[in-house]
């Protein structure tokens, strides 16, 4: 019998993991377009993966295979480069807040489309946790006012494919091994990522030498052995043991990090954004508080 705390180590390691992700995309930019990022990113992942998971594949009904194409494109391959063209003009940590959209369309587009019905507490907690990110948001527009924030479009569509990401792994490919639904997303993308690399002009003798490749590519690594990779199955089994709004709450968590690699970075913070980002932990802690 599992213990029921095993739900929250999840959900931290994800938030830590993931928390880092933004910052290790904004040094991999140094010497990579962000289509070269996003590409690559899934290549390495897909490589890890598959290497780990094609065993796994056969397992897998006919009938399941629509829905890991679908998830590998909303969860992984459009976000991967959304987030990557988001972050060549706003802060790494503001692109985290953004990020923590994804348990509000979660609860939205898992009552209006998957039919999936979210307790008023949990509700609550999520309004909750929104406006510490709109607050956040807000402070981080006033401190930094000459990022383009319409690329944080870029980063709202994401959440809106993560939502829906995690509405179908809970619906439809819930007795499906986490491992299997990440091996399955990759084996899907990742020939339409190699197509869109060697049209990136990265085999060009100027990218090649570029004097921050090497080390781009080092954080792409990294970014793709754990911020996609392991990350990818550990949370599609936090899905699995949970529920979408508990394991997309993750996002919640993620900015507080992504804010501590911020200020190391040399990116602005205040204390009004310390008190907001306490206020995304009131609403995760309302959202899934148990009833006595």
């Amino acid at each position: 019998m599992k213990s029921p705390n095993i739900k929250w180590i999840y959900l931290l390691i994800l938030s830590v993991i993931w928390g880092s992700s933004f910052i290790l995309i904004k040094k991999s930019l140094l010497g990579l377009t962000p289509f070269q990022l996003g590409a690559l990113r899934t290549i390495f992942t897909g490589i890890i993966l598959l290497s780990a998971g094609f065993y796994h594949l056969k397992h897998v009904p006919k009938s399941k295979w629509k829905w890991l194409l679908l998830s590998g494109l909303l969860g992984s391959f459009f976000p991967a480069f959304f987030f990557a063209i988001a972050e060549t003009e706003i802060d790494s940590a503001v692109a985290s807040i953004l990020n923590s959209l994804v348990p509000l369309n979660t609860i939205i587009l898992g009552f209006a489309v998957f039919k999936i019905v979210s307790t008023k507490r949990q509700i609550l907690g999520v309004v909750i946790g929104f406006v510490g990110t709109a607050i956040l948001i807000l402070k981080g527009s006033e401190l930094n006012p000459n990022q383009n924030y319409l690329y944080a479009g870029f980063v709202i569509a994401s959440t809106l494919m993560y939502a829906a990401n995690v509405n179908i792994i809970k619906r439809y490919l819930q007795d499906v091994k986490p491992l299997a639904i990440a091996a399955g997303n990759y084996a899907f993308i990742v020939i339409p990522a190699i197509i869109v690399l060697f049209f990136s002009d990265f085999f060009t003798s100027e990218r090649l030498n570029h004097p921050y490749l090497l080390q781009s590519l080092g954080f792409v690594a990294i970014l793709s052995v754990f911020g996609t990779a392991i990350a990818k199955v550990v949370f599609n089994k936090l899905v699995q043991i949970s529920t979408p709004v508990f394991a997309s709450s993750v996002t919640y968590i993620m900015p507080i990090i992504a804010l501590l690699w911020g200020i190391l970075d040399g990116e602005s913070f205040s204390v009004i954004q310390g008190l907001a980002a306490l206020s995304i932990l009131v609403g995760v802690y309302l959202s899934h508080k148990r009833k006595t």
